[in-house]
């Protein structure tokens, strides 16, 4: 079974709505809340933009003893309906922070609420690290490649958090409450860098050890993620060593006259700032033409300005000679 949809958006209202639920019930260090999503699932791109919580028990020794209420989903689904019709059930989520023992069974329950494959949308309430809080996955049909028997698998999605028109204003005013007043512009940029160097430095990480795993045989070979870091490594500029001839110089004039990181940084530099250069020449001529124009307009205005005035003159003082000459 293969995964029809390429990527999960999230919209704010649901990361609020989870952790709302988990700090309303007050939910015991070590265990989960679980509720139901609704969105749209008709297109390419999986939208969760909503979500309501779910009475559910679980057994922390066995992780087979759970408890859902069938009927609290029914109603509220019901009600939902009655509220958005466009927003239907699409699967549950749970605040995880991993996948858990029971969560193959909990899904297949709900294929007869979603009537295809179900969403699990596992939300990160305590997040500690960067990156996004949310992780999505779609339960999948694995093949083995011994010939056994196929058996059920998660497979995960990457998923974003996007949000309306409406929904932008709400999240820029309530960012605007929470975020430190006494802390300047570039403070706050400085700190959103910082951020996203320690999620790239975790993604690293990730990809060393996910490596080093293959190499020990610890993981199988995945030749769609070998695919996926080979594009990434092509992207990178070119640091190779220096050529034969230039080797035979001394080590400094390779230095000084070879440089192959600064001349791939250079050249990358050159032409992020050649496209630049050519969109500020372009405003300028754009900026030029248009003061051309303004210029041409407010000629012709006072031209006419000027005539009108010249023949209303022309008027008054042809009216005068006819009064004189009948006096």
């Amino acid at each position: 079974m293969s995964v029809p949809y390429e990527r999960i958006t999230v919209a704010p209202l649901v990361l609020l709505s989870v952790l709302d639920h988990y700090e309303r019930t007050h939910t015991p260090e070590g265990k989960r809340c679980v509720g139901v999503v609704l969105g749209d699932a008709s297109t390419p791109v999986f939208r969760v933009t909503n979500s309501f919580a779910l009475p559910f028990e679980e057994d922390e020794k066995n992780p087979d003893v759970w408890f859902l209420d069938h009927n609290y989903i029914e109603s509220m689904n019901d009600m939902f309906k009655k509220i958005n019709a466009k927003e239907k059930l699409i699967g549950w989520y749970h605040s995880g922070p991993k996948l858990k023992a029971s969560d193959l069974k909990i899904n297949e329950l709900f294929k007869k609420y979603t009537g295809n494959n179900p969403l699990l949308l596992i939300v990160d309430v305590k997040q500690e690290g960067v990156g996004l809080p949310t992780d999505a996955y779609f339960a999948v049909e694995q093949v083995k490649d011994d010939g056994t028997s196929t058996e059920k698998t998660f497979v995960h999605l990457p998923s974003t958090i996007e949000a309306e028109e409406a929904e932008e204003i709400g999240v820029e005013h309530l960012l605007r409450d929470v975020r430190d007043q006494a802390a300047g512009g570039l403070s706050i940029r400085l700190t959103n860098q910082l951020k996203s160097l320690q999620g790239l430095q975790r993604k690293l990480g990730d990809i060393v050890s996910y490596l080093n795993k293959v190499m020990n045989n610890e993981l199988p070979i995945n030749h769609a993620i070998l695919g996926k870091l080979q594009d990434v490594f092509n992207l990178l500029p070119n640091l190779g060593q220096p050529n034969e001839d230039e080797m035979n110089l001394r080590n400094n004039e390779v230095v000084n006259h070879n440089n192959n990181l600064q001349k791939a940084l250079t050249v990358k530099t050159n032409d992020e700032l050649m496209v630049i250069y050519i969109a500020n020449l372009v405003r300028a001529i754009i900026a030029f033409d248009d003061l051309i124009e303004n210029k041409i307009q407010n000629k012709k205005l006072q031209e006419k300005k000027t005539k009108e005035y010249e023949a209303e003159n022309g008027n008054n003082k042809q009216k005068d000679d006819e009064s004189v000459a009948a006096s």
